[in-house]
């Protein structure tokens, strides 16, 4: 490994309500849902350790205390956990309850947390790829901040990503084009800078974020081959717990 992840921290979105889970997640929140055995934020901070990644911040909210209670400072994954909430002490946020602050201001509340640069996971995600390549070409780029992107086709997700010519061309979560063929991957980079221009405690998006840097031509993509596995609806969790049930999934392995 020619570039050491141990000082890029990973900011994990573990905030959300899960509603697309329930009733599993009404007393739960997603992180600690069961899968194979353990919770699902256990085999996420196995393989960040095994992708050789030392430090996590985890922007929690709805029943967020549950997971810092249960996990810690993560010393039993070696890797440090450290806990930014959406809003102070609101962990038992519900639908009619505080506004919550959105992906993209839940990592701006992080931010003393996260440095100068830094990985964003979302908290549902399983991504069976190497880090390392991925902050290498990151560097290279001279951007702001980059997206993995997977060639979809509309498979696993709906496809939200025009990847042409080594460039992302369009990203949007709402208005779809026959064109997209690629998917964000659920894996990101970025350089602080780029959160620092949102007003704190404002609520948006992680989408608006990239939206502008494509705009900006500021996020670079990195293609990735391997598919990628969420937990954020039932048949995730399903496709999910086969794979982590099996000897190669448990160990952090790529699946092909």
């Amino acid at each position: 490994m020619s570039l050491s992840l141990s000082q890029i921290p990973v900011a994990i979105l573990a905030g959300g309500l899960a509603t697309r889970l329930r009733p599993i997640t009404e007393k739960i929140p997603k992180s600690l849902v069961p899968v194979a055995g353990k919770p699902f934020l256990a085999h996420q901070l196995e393989l960040l350790h095994a992708r050789g990644i030392r430090r996590a911040v985890l922007c929690i909210g709805y029943l967020g205390e549950m997971i810092q209670r249960d996990f810690g400072n993560g010393k039993n994954f070696g890797v440090q956990l450290d806990y930014s909430f959406d809003s102070p002490r609101q962990s038992n946020t519900t639908a009619g309850g505080p506004k919550l602050l959105g992906t993209g201001g839940a990592i701006k509340r992080a931010l003393p947390k996260l440095g100068e640069e830094f990985f964003v996971l979302y908290g549902d995600s399983y991504l069976p790829l190497d880090f390392a390549p991925v902050a290498e070409f990151f560097r290279r780029s001279n951007k702001l901040g980059l997206m993995t992107v997977y060639r979809n086709e509309g498979k696993y997700d709906t496809s939200n990503v025009v990847f042409a010519d080594g460039e992302i061309k369009v990203y949007d979560k709402k208005l779809k084009s026959s064109d997209m063929r690629h998917i964000d991957y659920g894996l990101s980079l970025f350089k602080a800078s780029v959160f620092e221009k949102f007003p704190a405690d404002a609520q948006f998006d992680l989408a608006d974020v990239m939206q502008k840097l494509v705009h900006e031509k500021q996020l670079a993509g990195y293609e990735v081959a391997e598919r990628f596995y969420e937990i954020g609806s039932p048949a995730g969790l399903a496709e999910l717990e086969v794979l982590l049930s099996s000897a190669g999934g448990a160990k952090g392995n790529s699946p092909r």
